[in-house]
């Protein structure tokens, strides 16, 4: 890149959503949300969901406040703390931070969160394992917001020094990597896993997400593959564990009646077996 040309700018992730599991010790998304937030110069928000609302699933959640969540009492440590929180957070140099308790579950508190915010962090055990896909993973897939989900006893600090990115050329793992841009942009090393198979669809435009990052200033490694869905998570793992990669990338779908497409199947798989925070998005 020559002295005049200039590296395309990117929005920054404005407002940073964490949804808490414990205040006393704070919980690794609260942690991880602070640290990208006093980063990136974010608006913070930490939103704690009671344990009895993170085991309601679909329409359990409802669209008015559940008669469980209308029955919890409210915390008798309220306000206190959300006096710890903003203090956390400001001690960390972030300088808007609210506090709020969720009274639905998880997908309707994400959805209208959501609306709202540019990332949440999540972490992946905040349910029990049976409730991964019906409850987190519904989350995930109906708030089309940008999720961090961390892996389970995430005790670490957040980099994103090498980052590991899966591409079906689906607007999926599209929307995905433009959410990932103000994380990828401070990278050391990019790996493009691109599986992308038109599957005879000739009429919807041709993203090359290789050309997409050159553009904003990333030079990918590019990796071409042709796998089943079911191999794709593993592989994508793989190379995640050959670079010591501290980010995966890629987007989260759902199962449909026609056919999944190539890393359709990858979401359960990575879901279940990844050891790195995982940006996804749907």
């Amino acid at each position: 890149m020559t002295s005049t040309e200039q590296t395309p700018c990117v929005t920054r992730p404005g407002d940073i959503l964490a949804l808490a599991t414990s205040t006393d010790p704070w919980s690794p998304a609260v942690i991880a949300g602070v640290a990208i937030a006093s980063r990136w110069g974010s608006n913070l928000t930490g939103c704690y969901i009671d344990p009895a609302l993170r085991k309601l699933i679909g329409t359990e959640a409802g669209d008015e406040p559940t008669v469980l969540g209308l029955l919890l009492e409210p915390q008798s440590g309220f306000a206190d703390n959300h006096a710890a929180f903003e203090s956390l957070a400001r001690q960390s140099g972030v300088r808007n931070a609210d506090w709020i308790v969720a009274r639905t579950g998880i997908a309707h508190s994400l959805r209208w969160l959501g609306a709202r915010h540019d990332l949440a962090v999540i972490e992946r055990d905040m349910v029990q394992a049976s409730g991964l896909f019906d409850i987190l993973g519904e989350a995930i897939l109906s708030c089309r917001l940008p999720c961090l989900i961390l892996p389970p006893r995430w005790n670490r600090e957040i980099r994103f020094e090498r980052i590991v990115i899966g591409c079906n050329g689906s607007l999926e793992a599209i929307r995905a990597i433009h959410s990932a841009l103000p994380f990828l942009k401070v990278a050391q090393q990019v790996t493009l896993v691109d599986g992308d198979v038109r599957d005879g669809d000739e009429q919807r435009p041709r993203f090359d997400p290789f050309v997409y990052l050159l553009r904003h200033g990333i030079t990918a490694r590019p990796s071409y593959i042709r796998s089943s869905s079911a191999m794709a998570g593993e592989i994508l793992l793989k190379e995640v564990e050959s670079i010591d990669a501290n980010l995966l990338v890629m987007g989260a779908y759902g199962r449909s009646r026609m056919r999944e497409r190539v890393f359709g199947g990858a979401t359960r798989h990575v879901l279940e077996e990844a050891t790195v925070p995982v940006l996804m998005q749907h």
